[in-house]
């Protein structure tokens, strides 16, 4: 299926590495040109060289969505040199481990460094691009989040994951009658950096392989494995698109299933 993404403008956030990244070679690929944004100014234009041979446009801009002043100069620029934003990814935020931290180890500052990152940036980023989408009569905002928002596994991972679908439901219904979609993805536990950073870690700590350590972690999903950043970037790719004008608001899981549960 052509998804409709030539000459399109993307902005992914978040987008030097793991899922970020997995997206942005999608977009490159379908024809859209791209501005990768990230703190990091090596891995940024690592990604960058590495999105080269996809003959569109790809822009590295470092910035921190945790700053207004920087997501707001990062947007004048982006702008300016794409000629515009038709599509924003927002993926920039801090890993999760899924791991419970019990009540009174949970610190208030590491809520507040989570939620300013993935609420308040993924927010900054949408009302910073979704006036020129407004002006077009087109646009569409996916936000990246996780199903620690449908899971009781980690405190500060439900909170902000709940909060990112929450924000994006109503900028939803403000911004559809403009054309503009809003929608939510909710991966799992994806093959990326960290997560195999985790296994290697747990497979040594519990005398096990790294891949008896990744059997165990997908355990509870219904393919029977993890799935690979790709293809979470794949369904990330069908809501940017056009063909997905019948899905607003709404959050689609992306992670394999998850074992026994229903959702309706």
């Amino acid at each position: 299926m052509d998804l409709d993404l030539t000459g399109k403008r993307a902005v992914v956030t978040g987008g030097s590495r793991g899922i970020g990244l997995a997206v942005a070679e999608v977009l490159a690929a379908e024809g859209a040109d791209l501005a990768l944004v990230a703190r990091g100014e090596s891995a940024l234009s690592a990604a960058a060289d590495r999105l080269a041979g996809q003959r569109t446009k790809v822009l590295p801009v470092v910035a921190d969505t945790t700053d207004d002043a920087s997501v707001a100069a990062m947007a004048e620029r982006v702008t300016a040199e794409l000629g515009g934003v038709d599509i924003l990814v927002n993926c920039a935020a801090e890993a999760a481990t899924g791991a419970r931290t019990p009540l009174a180890e949970l610190r208030d500052e590491d809520l507040r460094r989570q939620v300013e990152t993935k609420v308040l940036g993924y927010l900054r980023c949408a009302r910073a691009f979704a006036p020129g989408m407004r002006a077009r009569g087109w646009g569409r905002i996916v936000n990246v989040s996780g199903l620690n928002a449908r899971t009781a596994s980690s405190t500060f991972g439900s909170i902000r994951n709940v909060a990112v679908a929450a924000m994006t439901k109503n900028l939803a219904d403000e911004l559809g009658p403009s054309g503009i979609t809003v929608t939510v993805v909710h991966p799992g536990f994806t093959v990326t950096e960290p997560v195999t950073a985790m296994l290697a870690s747990r497979a040594a700590e519990r005398g096990i392989t790294a891949a008896e350590a990744e059997a165990e972690l997908a355990a509870g999903v219904s393919i029977g494995r993890l799935v690979t950043a790709a293809e979470v970037a794949d369904v990330v790719a069908f809501l940017a698109s056009p063909r997905s004008a019948a899905i607003n608001g709404d959050a689609i899981a992306a992670g394999g299933g998850q074992s026994g549960a229903i959702h309706y």
